[in-house]
């Protein structure tokens, strides 16, 4: 082998083991950490915070890896107080919109209606928080619900009217009623009958999802400056 053709190998070979050891004892490549699209807050009584089951297993939790499963990367807080009434939501909403959310799902109103509190107090609350969170540009959908008719036909009555009425008025989404499929069923309830079970919950996203998605559609036509 002649001298030019040795020489030649020789820086070949260094050549290699240099590109070699830079890929060994470079960086590790890291993944792109999760950015999110936007955030939703749960605002709610004992049925958003999860009475009875763990955090995992409460709707908002379950609702947000629902929405990442099919590719809506929205973060879900739970802001749910086991007991709140709507007067005791209305006092605490300009804590709530310190998260600074793109929507919110309000579900308030059942601790209300189960004291029997007069039903356009009830309204008057709830409207209170939904122009709040509008005036903020906060994207409201609004669960509706539902009482025992022990309280009288006139009351429930009164009572199931508030939701339709408040949405119609100030033009938010309505879910009609929150616990469809879930309330009065006893395998989907803890033995409480009135607080779902992690399979009650897994039901209750099924049924709001679209009315959230709807909600996040809308909030993507929303411009941002940045």
């Amino acid at each position: 082998m002649d001298k030019a053709k040795i020489i030649f190998l020789t820086i070949f070979s260094l050549s290699l083991s240099i590109i070699g050891c830079g890929e060994e004892s470079g960086p590790t490549p890291q993944k792109n950490p999760l950015v999110y699209e936007g955030s939703i807050v749960a605002i709610g009584d004992s049925l958003t915070e999860g009475l009875g089951v763990e955090e995992e297993f409460a709707y908002p939790a379950l609702l947000e890896r629902q929405l990442m499963a099919r590719g809506h990367r929205y973060r879900v807080i739970n802001a749910g107080i086991s007991g709140e009434t709507s007067s005791g939501t209305l006092s605490r909403i300009k804590w709530v919109l310190r998260i600074d959310p793109d929507i919110a799902i309000l579900v308030i109103g059942a601790n209300d209606g189960l004291r029997g509190v007069n039903s356009d107090y009830i309204k008057s609350n709830i409207t209170k928080i939904v122009q709040s969170l509008k005036a903020n540009d906060v994207i409201v959908v609004l669960g509706g619900m539902r009482i025992v008719q022990n309280l009288g036909e006139t009351y429930t009555t009164a009572f199931s009217k508030i939701y339709q009425e408040i949405a119609e008025t100030e033009k938010v989404i309505l879910i009609p009623f929150f616990l469809e499929g879930v309330a009065g069923e006893p395998k989907l309830n803890q033995t409480d009958g009135i607080h779902p079970t992690a399979k009650g919950y897994r039901r209750i996203v099924e049924n709001i999802y679209p009315y959230v998605v709807e909600a996040i559609k809308i909030n993507a036509l929303i411009p941002r400056s940045f």
